[in-house]
């Protein structure tokens, strides 16, 4: 039996990545997934992988409209929202003083504002259910700076600021029985991120020292088996939550 047997997730950024391993292990729990991406030709690679008759939408986190209809689609096959997954995200790689306002607000846009979009649409849905849980994907990189932020300024801004939605969603609905809990991953092992340490060896030690706890970068699984819990019922009493998954890295 599974922990999510009978709940109905939406996923954003569900094409690859830690995306994908959050499909994987949602359906592996017994949930129906909705993915949700830009990336429609991958997306529907990775939904169409796992199976249990799941949907696969192309959305624009940042577009009112396609949210609606993401929402209305999802309870037009399923009935109901039980779990929103905000994962959707990019980065500027810019710091401070190179970063240009259009920069700024893309990223605010995709980070910050597609978060408060999905929460504003599903909300409405998981209060008719008397129930939800809502899992935000935030970084240690809005907890600390350095190599934990890349050195990009938008990027840390923006999950800080889901950071601070988070807890006003987990106080302000915790009423309804609606719970809002964020997951902070250190770096995530990612194939893009293991060619980086084929070809620099040397970060690869850099890493070892400020993420040590073996394996000393975490598996998309291991982000994932975290959005789990907070999703689930084993979660009953928990909002407002701030689940590190950084290999140690903010031991420091």
């Amino acid at each position: 039996m599974g922990r999510l047997d009978g709940k109905v997730a939406i996923i954003t950024g569900a094409a690859q990545g830690l995306g994908e391993a959050l499909v994987k292990r949602f359906v592996e729990e017994g949930a129906k997934v909705v993915g949700v991406d830009l990336n429609e030709e991958k997306l529907n690679e990775t939904v169409d992988k796992y199976g249990n008759d799941n949907l696969a939408l192309k959305l624009d986190v940042t577009d009112e409209e396609g949210w609606q209809k993401v929402v209305d689609t999802t309870v037009e096959k399923f009935g109901k929202i039980d779990i929103l997954v905000n994962n959707a995200g990019m980065m500027s790689k810019k710091g401070v003083l190179e970063l240009k306002p259009e920069e700024y607000m893309k990223t605010i846009q995709v980070n910050s504002l597609g978060p408060l979009l999905g929460i504003q649409k599903s909300i409405p849905k998981m209060k008719e259910n008397g129930s939800g849980s809502i899992v935000n994907i935030a970084s240690i990189g809005s907890l600390k700076s350095g190599a934990a932020d890349g050195g990009d300024a938008a990027y840390s801004a923006s999950k800080g600021s889901v950071r601070s939605l988070t807890k006003h969603v987990a106080h302000y609905f915790a009423k309804d029985n609606i719970r809002c809990s964020s997951v902070f991953p250190g770096g995530i092992m990612t194939d893009m991120l293991k060619k980086v340490f084929n070809e620099n060896p040397e970060l690869w030690e850099t890493t070892k020292v400020s993420s040590p706890l073996p394996d000393h970068i975490a598996d998309p699984e291991d982000i994932a088996n975290g959005a789990v819990y907070l999703a689930s019922d084993d979660a009953k009493a928990v909002t407002g939550a701030e689940l590190v998954i950084d290999n140690g890295n903010m031991t420091h």
